[in-house]
């Protein structure tokens, strides 16, 4: 094994997935690398300096390990399930948001995205509610640092599957989160509701820094938590 490589399943088995263990070192793999450093109280070089390299040998007593490669560490993966955002639970959204589909805004995504539904629409603009907007848009513009074009169109995050929609939840009478802007679906088609890991396409572990990046900002997302609708992700706790 090449030591690229290397680097990329023991970062993988500390549980900061880098995608496939390819041996390219590309943003996802970077950010996995200075996200390590800095849990581990490393200086955050973006380098596999000799500290470094040092703090991924030691191996994790929860770290499993198959003779062909490492096995991710999915404990380290669970999301904290938006606790330390202050984002309201869902039965409070009415409360914290207002009346659905009021206090709308648009904010600009820094990337081109199609109509999930349409694709020969492309758009650069959402709506979602004015108190979500801000934290949005901290999240668009730190995943266009992670991921280049070619990335974005590989994970289905320039597939916009809809975010304000005034409607009651599937099967349900209560309203979606969709009804006050604060939910995003993205790439419907290859994450469909009931589908689960590893079938739909943002439950792989070279999404893990994705949906790192909203957990961050306290958003959560109902494939990291409930294991079905990975598409979704929301400004609402359970």
């Amino acid at each position: 094994m090449s030591f690229k490589k290397w680097l990329q399943s023991r970062l993988t088995s500390h549980g900061f997935a880098c995608g496939g263990i390819d041996g390219e070192i590309g943003p996802v793999t970077l950010y996995a690398l200075r996200s390590f450093q800095k849990a581990n109280n490393l200086p955050v070089t973006g380098q596999a300096d000799k500290a470094t390299v040092e703090a991924l040998r030691r191996t994790s007593s929860s770290v499993a390990f198959e003779e062909k490669g490492f096995i991710p560490d999915r404990d380290k993966q669970e999301p904290d399930d938006g606790r330390k955002g202050y984002w309201p639970r869902q039965k409070d959204v009415a409360a914290f948001y207002g009346d659905v589909g009021t206090r709308q805004t648009q904010i600009e995504v820094p990337w081109t995205m199609r109509l999930a539904w349409d694709k020969n629409v492309r758009i650069r603009k959402m709506t979602l509610h004015e108190e979500v907007a801000p934290s949005a848009v901290r999240v668009f513009e730190k995943l266009r640092g992670m991921y280049s074009d070619r990335e974005i169109k590989a994970l289905g995050l320039d597939l916009f599957g809809g975010s304000l929609n005034v409607r009651r939840m599937r099967g349900g009478s209560r309203y979606s989160m969709h009804s006050w802007g604060i939910a995003i679906d993205f790439d419907p088609e290859r994450n469909r509701l009931s589908w689960k890991r590893p079938q739909a396409r943002l439950s792989l572990d070279d999404v893990i820094p994705y949906w790192q990046a909203w957990e961050a900002e306290g958003w959560l997302s109902l494939g990291r938590v409930r294991n079905f609708d990975w598409m979704h992700v929301q400004a609402a706790r359970l």
